[in-house]
């Protein structure tokens, strides 16, 4: 049954506008952004089975590449796009209040970021959020690129790029694309290093952030390892 058919109380785009976006699921919120089905299926029908081939990860589905969904059942490169670009925005809103704010006041908009920046990633990266004196981001810089399990990541490297952007402080963050968000032993020992290469040009480490999928990422302050 097409949408337009279903009581208008249950019909998304009315519910949202009734209730809120918030009230909505993510099955229901894509079917919005989908806007129309395909041939005896609905366009909540179609969300459905799109968040199903992604396990159920709306962040996974927004992770793929857009010539990857262009191939999906009633998505094509158009919408393939719009769903590219608008992730972006989202990643981009996230970042905004880091510009203008405090980033230590921001943690959840920190974390929030990185969440959807790093956790769906296949393959582990490095990446640093320069800061200036007043711990506003100046740039986000991915530093290093590794395989499924580790990144080389050289000290050297990571005091150049400080010196580069002229930073005050930086958040570290890199990715453990196996799911589990425990620093290992090689990541403690890694992230002293770099707090004292960098403390030698004045540059303070705030934090190291560990990001696994869709869980909480890990901070390394709030553990005590720097």
């Amino acid at each position: 049954m097409a949408i337009r058919d279903w009581p208008a109380a249950e019909r998304p785009r009315e519910r949202l506008a009734r209730q809120g976006a918030a009230a909505l699921s993510d099955a229901e919120l894509l079917a919005i952004f989908l806007r129309v089905g395909m041939r005896g299926k609905s366009a909540v029908d179609l969300a459905r089975e799109l968040l199903a081939s992604f396990g159920g990860d709306l962040a996974a589905l927004g992770a793929a590449g857009t010539r990857d969904l262009a191939r999906l059942p009633g998505i094509g490169p158009a919408k393939a796009a719009q769903l590219a670009a608008s992730l972006e925005l989202a990643r981009r809103a996230l970042a905004g209040p880091l510009k203008t704010k405090d980033a230590l006041a921001s943690p959840q908009a920190v974390r929030d970021w990185l969440r959807l920046s790093l956790g769906t990633l296949q393959h582990e990266v490095f990446i640093a959020l320069w800061l200036d004196a007043q711990n506003r981001l100046i740039a986000s810089e991915e530093l290093f690129r590794g395989t499924l399990t580790q990144t080389s990541v050289y000290p050297r490297e990571v005091v150049k790029r400080a010196l580069a952007h002229n930073a005050g402080a930086v958040v570290l963050a890199h990715n453990h694309p196996s799911g589990l968000a425990e620093p290992s032993r090689a990541d403690e020992v890694l992230t002293s290093s770099l707090k004292q290469a960098l403390g030698l040009i004045d540059v303070k480490l705030l934090d190291h952030f560990i990001v696994a999928g869709g869980a909480t990422p890990l901070s390394f302050a709030e553990r005590g390892l720097i």
